[in-house]
């Protein structure tokens, strides 16, 4: 199942919305073959794995880290296949959330006389799935807000200068998260302030820039910015308030090919909970949170960040006026501060980084 694992996390970034799938095939003790979900829309991992074992796996066990499908999608049923197969045994790391699966593939193959064992691994293979699973189940995306920021908890110094807290090891690390998240969002005020890309710059070409998603209610960013250029703007989405939505700005911003979307308020910003929903609808299932101080804020306050990844340089700034990681008016009492589980620290060159999950969020 480990091996598995890690195949399934080969297609990281090319099979979103889809979750990841590895599968390994095991006959008389030998793994025979092996196989990924590679692509969206392209064969899933059981079938790349059969195709690979070449009419041999008759009486083998199949190693799987998700329920093989039993539905008609943009592929056949799995279980299928499976079952033409020959398979003996197959170990299941773990039910697919999905309503239209959800046990009914494990059924299938039990009713065709294969052995099915469900749970190794079963952490594992959610942790890897993390993304799919709220998706699935909630059709809104999974949301990970990631920042850099000084000892002290900066992520610029009083006159602005950002660049650069973290070390380059990190800053790569970053490019690698964009590469695997569906969009990246940031807030007008980054914009303006830094004129971001927000691409993917990596040696290895092959890897997809996400979309990027402007929170920018007041229609604030110039048509100068870099992310509005020809070979950038259709793949930007400016969320602003609807009174914005049809101004002359608006079409401005329109004819360079970016999408301009309408988005409620609450208290005169963005509902970032409504939002949600309406990138969900647009097939979006992961979203990697650049933002700023204040886009932070807003974000853990409506409850929608699901993951931090904070990158911590061994740097001190000071200043009372330096930007925060997370602005906003702040918690008043300390009882209420937001509580974040299964932290996790490791080095990243010069950096160290630290993840974990909001105790709000489903473990």
């Amino acid at each position: 199942m480990k091996e598995a694992l890690r195949l399934a996390r080969r297609g990281a970034g090319r099979v979103s919305p889809n979750p990841l799938v590895g599968a390994v095939i095991v006959k008389n003790n030998t793994v025979i073959a092996r196989g990924y979900h590679e692509c969206y829309g392209g064969p899933h991992a059981e079938i790349n794995a059969l195709r690979h074992a070449r009419g041999n796996a008759k009486g083998a066990t199949l190693y799987i880290n998700l329920e093989p499908c039993c539905h008609y999608g943009k592929t056949p049923p799995c279980t299928d296949a499976l079952v033409a197969s020959g398979i003996a045994k197959v170990f299941v790391g773990m039910v697919d959330p999905n309503p239209v699966v959800s046990g009914q593939g494990i059924k299938k193959l039990q009713q065709a006389g294969i052995e099915v064992e469900v749970g190794l691994l079963e952490d594992q293979c959610r942790q890897l799935n993390e993304v799919f699973i709220k998706y699935i189940t909630k059709k809104v995306p999974f949301v990970t807000l990631k920042a850099a920021m000084t000892l002290d908890g900066n992520i610029a110094t009083v006159t602005g200068d950002s660049k650069w807290i973290s070390c380059e090891a990190s800053r790569k690390l970053v490019h690698i998260l964009r590469s695997q998240s569906d969009a990246v969002m940031v807030g007008s005020g980054t914009v303006l302030a830094d004129d971001p890309l927000l691409t993917v710059r990596l040696e290895k070409k092959s890897l997809k820039n996400p979309l990027r998603v402007i929170v920018d209610g007041k229609l604030r960013i110039p048509l100068t910015s870099k992310i509005l250029q020809p070979n950038l703007a259709e793949g930007t989405i400016i969320v602003t308030a609807p009174s914005r939505a049809s101004s002359p700005k608006a079409n401005q911003i329109a004819e360079t090919g970016a999408r301009i979307l309408s988005a409620s308020l609450k208290n005169g910003q963005i509902n970032l909970r409504a939002l949600m929903k309406k990138l969900g609808a647009m097939g979006i299932a992961s979203l990697l949170l650049e933002g700023g101080s204040e886009l932070n804020a807003a974000a853990l306050a409506e409850g929608i960040v699901d993951k931090i990844i904070f990158f911590y340089a061994p740097k001190i700034i000071g200043g009372r006026n330096a930007v925060r990681v997370v602005g906003g008016s702040g918690i008043a009492a300390l009882r209420n501060a937001l509580l974040v589980r299964d932290l996790n620290l490791r080095r990243v060159g010069s950096d160290v980084v630290m993840t974990g999950y909001l105790a709000s969020s489903d473990p």
